[in-house]
């Protein structure tokens, strides 16, 4: 780790995301490696090693800046469109695909035996940027710098992302492969009935909690990001799946720390979704069992358990539902990011039409 990490300056960070800024841990363990990639990558860059040119670097002044920050008085805008190009994807890479290095949770990472960083799309290279100038943005709040290095830099384009979206008949096909012999299987068709029947993310079905399930009134209250709650129907298939889990659900653990007399949201036994310790089933092994089961049904595509909440937003739109329904059962902020599903579903009746047209 170089000088500016060990100076507990991102550790600082860190807090000030999950505390002030009160963001998911997956948010903030994505900006923290972020900067933590920036930081390695400028210190082994040679740059910024010494007091001179603190004019030009938007500190207040260099006797102020903490010995490990010594590092950082001269990071510029060029600095930070220097690293953004270091990680560009290389324009003869195949297909423009991404080198991808995974870490067992779909994430990407620095190649650990080289010790280079991977090339990242332009979407990528856009979070970094948002990454960078929250951490600038909080250096100036606690009075190290005055100008944030970030401004100016202008965010990556990218084109229209459409996600990868299963078929109907892929659905069906990743839950036959499921086995219903034990209750292991009956969990991981439990799983995937909701994260396709109700449009969760892969870390709001780790965390759903018994407490959660209003199955007479047919609906599963959500944790999404941001700690926001909402209300999701479920439907009788995925309210099936569960209640043959709920049957033969093991008898859940309880850490030291989480005495039987807590509250349900800290209980174990309150938790839906077990592993084979009788503790929470982890995101990253929802991850794992999904991309086995797809394997399994011969689907060929690259998914992950967001690929079922694309998939529903995009068979429900396809199937008539309004567009601010599906926004309210997805959770998001904004409708423009519901609108992707329309484009998907026009792309798919654009194809069906080019390719019975006489004249294609």
């Amino acid at each position: 780790m170089n000088e500016v990490a060990d100076s507990g300056i991102l550790k600082d960070y860190t807090s000030y995301l999950r505390i002030e800024r009160a963001m998911s841990p997956n948010t903030v363990s994505a900006y923290s490696r972020d900067v933590a990639a920036f930081l390695e990558w400028y210190a082994a860059s040679g740059s910024g090693l010494s007091a001179a040119g603190a004019g030009k670097s938007g500190w207040r002044s260099a006797d102020t800046a903490p010995s490990g920050m010594k590092r950082l008085i001269s990071v510029t805008s060029h600095d930070i469109i220097s690293y953004l190009h270091s990680r560009a994807v290389p324009a003869a890479s195949p297909g423009g695909k991404e080198p991808v290095s995974r870490s067992g949770t779909g994430l990407q990472v620095p190649h650990r035996l080289t010790g280079r960083l991977l090339p990242v799309s332009k979407r990528s290279q856009a979070r970094i940027l948002s990454s960078l100038r929250s951490f600038f943005v909080w250096m100036i709040q606690e009075g190290y710098m005055t100008d944030n290095p970030c401004d100016g830099v202008d965010t990556p384009k990218m084109g229209r992302y459409l996600p990868e979206v299963l078929s109907m008949e892929e659905v069906a096909a990743i839950m036959d492969a499921v086995p219903l012999t034990d209750w292991m299987g009956l969990r991981d068709r439990a799983i995937l009935e909701m994260l396709y029947g109700c449009g969760l993310r892969v870390s709001e079905a780790s965390g759903i909690r018994i407490s959660d399930l209003f199955f007479d009134e047919g609906f599963v209250r959500v944790i999404g990001k941001g700690n926001k709650e909402r209300i999701v129907p479920i439907g009788e298939m995925a309210m099936d799946a569960v209640r043959n889990y709920m049957d033969v659900r093991p008898v859940p653990s309880f850490p030291v720390s989480r005495p039987a007399s807590a509250q349900p949201s800290c209980r174990a036994d309150d938790i839906l979704f077990l592993n084979s310790r009788g503790t929470r089933l982890s995101r990253v092994s929802i991850f794992n069992m999904v991309k086995h089961y797809a394997m399994l049904a011969g689907i060929t595509k690259e998914i992950s358990p967001h690929t079922f909440r694309h998939s529903f937003a995009t068979h429900l739109i396809e199937n008539g539902a309004d567009l601010r329904i599906v926004q309210e059962m997805l959770g998001h902020e904004s409708i423009l990011t519901t609108e992707i599903y329309t484009h998907i579903d026009r792309a798919t009746w654009q194809t069906s039409v080019l390719s019975h047209h006489p004249r294609r």
